[in-house]
């Protein structure tokens, strides 16, 4: 590793610093669905809920516009559920890979600037960088706040949210999100299901829900997991790659990323060709597996392909995890990696 290191970078000697005003502006879609739109969008005519969804989001869009983009009164949001005409919110509610946050990018285009976009766990490190009173002055400023992957499964960020929410639907921005409710669970007919608390369930009533069935696209004649590398030829690939590609030993990844607030994530691999990543293993720590699903989606998000030796991907985490209350984030985070790592080979 120490010759290779003298003409490879290395993911852990990267120490991004990012100022407020980065992380405003990284409130854009990603990369990848950078040049979204609804028309781009192709619903499966198996599915006929995701044409609906297009046109409902249209619609919303459509209203919106024509009341300014503005929620309705304080008073009137905290009588209960309002009638559609007056939700100040949409929420995508689907299993994974069905084009949910396609959509809400293709919202996020259509809607008259400024507008924000992020994932759940984008807003509650940027609360967390910025604290929330300043989080809630800089999000007011905005006419539309899309949240991606609403999680359910952490009661202290899931009440932080709708605090925040609340908020910001009191000063008027209008509020779009999707969920992240695996697809065994479609057809419960519930917003967010029992998982949300009194304070969301309060803030439910406020939105038109928007189901979205399918199957995950990211499947549709997709290998599951590629065999692992050898060693030896994630080192080859790594030599031979484009420049600026980064080689690591996972272990020390991992101890990197506890170095680095979570908000700075997409700045640590942002302009990357690819990831190399030696002696991959099944993670059993918490902590570590929460921090590596917030870089498989930085990662994503930037469509970075990941060459790696070690356990296979799919094994990335424990199955305690899996059947585990963060089970969600894991196998949405499984199911982005095979892509990356399908897309190295």
């Amino acid at each position: 590793m120490r010759s290779i290191q003298r003409v490879v970078d290395r993911l852990i000697d990267r120490d991004p610093q990012v100022s407020t005003e980065d992380l405003l502006a990284q409130l854009v879609p990603p990369p990848t669905f950078a040049e979204v739109s609804f028309d781009s969008y192709v619903p499966d005519p198996e599915q006929p809920s995701q044409a609906a969804a297009v046109a409902a989001l249209r619609a919303f869009a459509n209203r919106r516009a024509t009341i300014g983009g503005k929620s309705v009164s304080r008073r009137r949001w905290r009588r209960g559920a309002l009638p559609p005409e007056d939700r100040a919110g949409v929420y995508l509610d689907g299993g994974f890979g069905v084009g949910k946050t396609h959509l809400l990018a293709s919202l996020w285009h259509e809607w008259t600037p400024p507008a924000a976009f992020g994932t759940f766990v984008e807003y509650t490190h940027l609360v967390g960088a910025l604290g929330f009173a300043q989080a809630v002055e800089q999000l007011s400023t905005y006419r539309l706040i899309c949240i991606d992957e609403f999680e359910l499964d952490d009661p202290g960020d899931t009440v932080l949210m709708s605090t925040l929410l609340g908020r910001l639907a009191d000063a008027g921005v209008s509020l779009a999100a999707t969920s992240n409710t695996l697809p065994d669970r479609l057809g419960e007919g519930r917003f967010a299901a029992e998982d949300f608390l009194r304070e969301i369930q309060r803030l439910s009533g406020r939105f038109d829900v928007v189901r979205i069935n399918g199957e995950d696209y990211r499947h549709r004649d997709l290998p599951q997991a590629p065999q692992p590398f050898t060693d030896e030829q994630v080192l080859a690939a790594a030599t031979a790659g484009a420049r600026g590609v980064t080689l690591d030993r996972f272990s020390d990844v991992q101890q990197h990323l506890a170095k680095i607030h979570p908000s700075r994530y997409g700045a640590l691999v942002a302009g990357i060709p690819a990831v190399h990543l030696l002696g991959v293993r099944t993670l059993t720590d918490q902590v570590q597996a929460l921090r590596t699903v917030v870089l498989i989606d930085r990662l994503y998000d930037r469509g970075v392909p990941v060459v790696a030796s070690g356990d296979p991907l799919d094994r990335l985490f424990s199955e305690t995890m899996l059947a585990g209350g963060y089970r969600k984030k894991y196998r949405r985070a499984l199911s982005r990696l095979m892509v990356l790592a399908n897309s190295a080979k």
